[in-house]
């Protein structure tokens, strides 16, 4: 018996280390409209310790809604790790209408937790397990909770996911776009919020989260105009669930320098089953985010 039960063990572990991920979750089904659901969702939100730092209308869809939110785990684990992990600093609830229901997505923690710290997950793994237990947490106050993963049919193994990229020949997760590098960390962040403040054309703060301690600070940015969210979300977001939480997008100031992931890794791991051909269609979406983020250092 006990050789057994070891055995079970041990099976339940392997297939548990070899799970694979999907990169959203729908969290809830919600009763009333998107505009309803939004004021409480960031009150549940709130309630449960998860810090709301953003809000927004992507695309100019009104029937989708952006909550982004930080909180304490996600701000210490990248302090214990540092550098381009914040990236992971925040993290986005997605409200869509679709099918006459109110759908409450969310980031899945463990995938983009493996995406973005990736050999360092271990270390923070235990974080990213309380995230999650709070989004569980906030989406049982909401309505309906479902608790279901998706935007992948197979999903992806944790190991893949710290080396993702889409194919061969595309880049991975520190591909990195310098869009300036500065003199100094003081300086960049200055010149971001006084571009920011006084008005730069088809791109709007939604949200901007700093690391206390380590020179790193995340801004979310809405992307509007002819090459902005609008112009490539039909494109993409063409299954359901939709990926409503894959927005906005991100710049990185760390240290002096100004970074923004690879619109061909950003985009692939929000939508990895996307075909070539898909993908064909916004060949020119990652340049063109790119220029519009330029802006914002120039």
């Amino acid at each position: 018996m006990r050789i057994t039960f070891t055995l079970i063990l041990f099976i339940s572990f392997q297939l548990l280390s070899a799970q694979k991920l999907k990169p959203y979750v729908i969290g809830a089904e919600a009763s009333g409209s998107v505009s309803e659901v939004k004021t409480a969702l960031i009150e549940s939100l709130e309630n449960n310790n998860l810090e709301v730092v953003g809000s927004y209308m992507p695309a100019s869809d009104k029937n989708r809604y952006i909550v982004a939110f930080t909180c304490e785990e996600l701000i210490s684990a990248i302090q214990s790790v540092g550098g381009a992990t914040g990236f992971a600093a925040v993290l986005r609830c997605g409200i869509t209408m679709e099918g006459g229901k109110t759908l409450i997505s969310y980031n899945n923690p463990e995938y983009w937790g493996n995406a973005y710290f990736r050999e360092n997950y271990s270390e923070v793994a235990s974080k990213y397990v309380k995230v999650k237990e709070k989004l569980v947490a906030t989406m049982m106050e909401l309505g309906n909770a479902k608790n279901t993963p998706f935007g992948s049919e197979k999903g992806i193994e944790e190991e893949e996911l710290r080396e993702y990229h889409y194919m061969f020949g595309m880049p991975y997760f520190d591909d990195f776009e310098e869009l300036r590098e500065f003199d100094s960390y003081e300086n960049a962040v200055a010149k971001i919020e006084s571009n920011l403040k006084s008005g730069v054309a088809d791109v709007e703060k939604v949200y901007a989260v700093e690391i206390p301690g380590k020179k790193l600070k995340l801004y979310g940015l809405a992307l509007s105009g002819e090459n902005g969210e609008g112009n490539f979300m039909p494109i993409i977001d063409i299954g359901d669930p939709k990926h409503t939480a894959f927005l906005p997008y991100e710049i990185l100031v760390m240290g002096d320098e100004v970074l923004m992931l690879h619109g061909r890794y950003r985009i692939a791991i929000s939508f990895p089953d996307l075909t070539m051909g898909t993908f064909s269609k916004i060949m020119s979406t990652p340049g063109d985010i790119e220029e519009l983020m330029e802006k914002v250092v120039d």
